[in-house]
């Protein structure tokens, strides 16, 4: 048993910003293993990071918690540079996959980029296998994703989280945004994890933390106020995609930006669903205002640009 805060030599942990999840590789004398592969405008920079690391041996297996953007994005470039790679999606995605569904995916809906890349193997939840010469059992954590998955060393107490729980938080709830109630699940997955008591998280953003029980503590006090007014979380999603989008193109003009709104489905849906009585475009001012108030961007003339 590894020391509180003691990762086995075998993991890897690649911290990213947040435009790409964070990448865990596992180097085992058996197998290598690379779990999410970030945003695509990243790729090169994955390929760079992980060959670094692998030096001379090639990538065997390419797992992804989740199919969001940002967690699979590099894929294909994964896909193109080690030829041999089996890739491993979690199971309610492989359909969408096969006949590559953007609508599915999630990504023409939130106005977000992605290769299409093929996949080999499922990640079916309650299994487990061997991956960089390290046992890990698998997970549904339905919430932030409803096809989600975790994983967990039990060795040495460390977990995978993805998104469905960070150090001081946890990722949107897609689902909720169109009317799939799910805050539920988030709660549920909670409780999985407390239940298996890691002792280190490596999270899909942000440093790894040992201090579970704190995590959790203020995951589930965010979940409280959320749930209490969903209306709350709708509009932190929305600001979350204008976010996104302003860390992919780094600077956009104001009119741009305000056309992508108009173009993504996934602002609408949520625009009639929780701010009926508001226009898009007064609401996407409001969030942009916001952000620029919190120092997130900043206005450059005409443009407004990341920060």
């Amino acid at each position: 048993m590894k020391s509180l805060g003691q990762l086995p030599p075998n993991i890897h942990v690649l911290e990213r910003g947040w435009l790409s999840a964070n990448n865990v590789l596992l180097i085992g004398p058996d197998d290598t293993a690379l779990i999410d592969s970030g945003y695509c405008t990243h790729s090169e920079q994955t390929l760079s990071l992980v060959s670094a690391a692998l030096g001379t041996r090639p990538l065997d297996s390419l797992l992804n918690t989740h199919l969001h953007s940002d967690h699979c994005g590099g894929n294909a470039a994964l896909q193109r540079r080690f030829p041999e790679l089996q890739t491993h999606i979690p199971p309610g995605e492989a359909a969408a996959v096969r006949r590559w569904d953007e609508d599915a995916l999630s990504y023409r809906a939130t106005g977000q980029q992605c290769p299409r890349f093929k996949f080999q193997n499922v990640l079916q939840p309650s299994s487990e296998k061997y991956w960089g010469s390290l046992l890990w059992q698998v997970f549904a954590a339905p919430g932030h994703d409803p096809h989600s998955v975790i994983l967990f060393h039990p060795d040495a107490r460390t977990l995978i989280s993805a998104d469905a729980l960070w150090e001081k938080g946890f990722g949107v709830v897609f689902p909720e945004l169109i009317g799939e109630p799910s805050f539920d699940d988030v709660a549920a997955t909670f409780d999985l994890i407390e239940r298996l008591a890691p002792q280190t998280v490596i999270p899909g953003h942000g440093a790894v933390f040992h201090d579970v029980r704190s995590a959790l503590r203020i995951a589930r006090n965010r979940l409280d106020r959320l749930a209490a007014d969903p209306s709350k979380h709708a509009r932190h999603a929305l600001k979350v995609l204008i976010k996104f989008k302003l860390l992919e193109a780094r600077s956009i003009s104001i009119e741009s930006l305000h056309e992508w709104v108009q173009s993504t489905a996934y602002f609408e849906l949520v625009r009639v669903r929780f701010f009926i009585d508001e226009s898009l475009s007064a609401t996407t001012q409001e969030l942009l205002d916001e952000l620029v108030h919190s120092g997130a961007a900043a206005i450059s003339g005409t443009s407004i640009v990341d920060r």
